[in-house]
């Protein structure tokens, strides 16, 4: 009988214990799970290092709507000036689609414009906008498509400043992901894109306007701060979301997506809840010295330039690798700051980042005209 009662107490045991990894495995499935999206393609991307933390279907090409106007929106930015007066030009009035109802003639700042274009997705305002930086439609796009090559959207082309459909207008979700990131690093486009309404009071030639954002991630979302919507009937719906928590911008892409904002908060809340900021290596951080050949002094001492900061889940973290690449030796003289190699830090065959290794003191030349102006301190002084 005690047998039994010791057998019965065993099996009760186990079946417990067998609950508990059964709920434990459950657990850590749910927590690592990636969400469920129906988007036909999309990105998350952290955007100060460009690490891509989740992504299907990224690479292809797809209409993206007035998704667009991001990249309209930095480039008039960077090339215009803000306070300058524009003139609504007669290619703008009466442009289809979503509206500042711009008159013709009318005038109003590059910044007021910029406003138009982000919150109220004027597509009137962006061919003002594109008119008056570059004098054409085509010209500004031309600028776009620039721009898009200097920070690696190789798989993305622009036809027009709104995204109004056009044929060979399109990109990707990982390189609208890498130009919402490029652009919510400017002060001033977070600035425009981080605000929900703005009023635009009456001028001598402007009535007022009272513009509200379209992105609800400005209100919805913990973190929201920017970035754009979008929607034609070829793109489907789009979005780009930007969101900041504990020290780490995210972005979230999703091309035709039906629900787009829900997907969005899906994918940032997966990014939050998965990754954090971690510091990998602290500017200065010293790496030992290097050979130095005909100077004054032997050797130089070389540290990182930079800090780095990754993106990394708490397992990555414990096994990130860092790799030195210097030059054996280096030849004086040696200027502080000289760049003398590379660290890398890599999680298997991903590069996670690369930063400048530098000397990191002054190293003279041993020259007859060095050794004799020190014999001449020593002896003047």
């Amino acid at each position: 009988m005690r047998r039994k009662r010791g057998n019965r107490r065993i099996r009760r045991e186990i079946e417990c214990f067998a609950l508990f990894l059964i709920f434990l495995a459950g657990w850590l499935g749910t927590a690592q799970a990636a969400p469920q999206v129906g988007a036909q393609a999309y990105a998350l991307l952290e955007a100060s290092t460009g690490r891509v933390l989740l992504e299907h279907n990224a690479d292809a090409e797809l209409p993206m709507a007035s998704t667009t106007k991001i990249m309209t929106c930095i480039v008039a930015i960077e090339e215009g000036d803000l306070d300058a007066v524009v003139e609504v030009p007669d290619e703008a009035v009466g442009v289809e689609g979503s509206s500042m109802y711009l008159q013709r003639g009318e005038t109003l700042t590059l910044r007021d414009l910029l406003y138009g274009l982000m919150l109220a997705s004027g597509n009137d305002a962006a061919v003002t906008i594109a008119v008056h930086i570059a004098g054409s439609v085509e010209n500004f796009a031309a600028k776009m498509n620039e721009k898009a090559v200097e920070f690696g959207a190789v798989h993305t082309h622009f036809v027009t400043p709104n995204g109004l459909p056009a044929e060979g207008h399109y990109t990707t979700a990982h390189d609208l992901a890498k130009i919402s990131a490029y652009a919510m690093g400017n002060e001033t486009f977070r600035e425009i894109v981080g605000t929900s309404s703005k009023n635009l009071p009456q001028d001598d030639d402007s009535p007022a306007r009272y513009l509200r954002s379209k992105n609800k991630m400005l209100y919805q979302y913990e973190g929201g701060n920017g970035v754009k919507t979008g929607y034609t009937k070829a793109a489907g719906k789009c979005l780009s979301a930007g969101a900041a928590r504990g020290g780490m911008q995210l972005v979230a892409v999703v091309l035709n997506d039906g629900d787009m904002f829900l997907d969005c908060y899906a994918l940032l809340d997966y990014g939050f809840s998965e990754y954090s900021m971690q510091r990998v290596a602290q500017a200065g951080e010293p790496l030992g010295s290097l050979q130095v050949q005909g100077g004054v002094e032997d050797r130089v001492e070389i540290a990182i330039n930079d800090e780095i900061a990754l993106p990394l889940r708490a397992e990555e973290y414990k096994i990130i690798e860092r790799k030195v690449n210097v030059v054996s030796e280096i030849q004086a003289p040696v200027r502080r700051g000289t760049v003398v190699g590379t660290i890398e830090f890599r999680l298997g065959e991903e590069l996670c980042a690369s930063r400048e290794i530098v000397a990191t003191q002054d190293v003279a030349e041993n020259t007859y005209e060095y050794n004799l102006s020190k014999i001449l301190e020593q002896w003047i002084g």
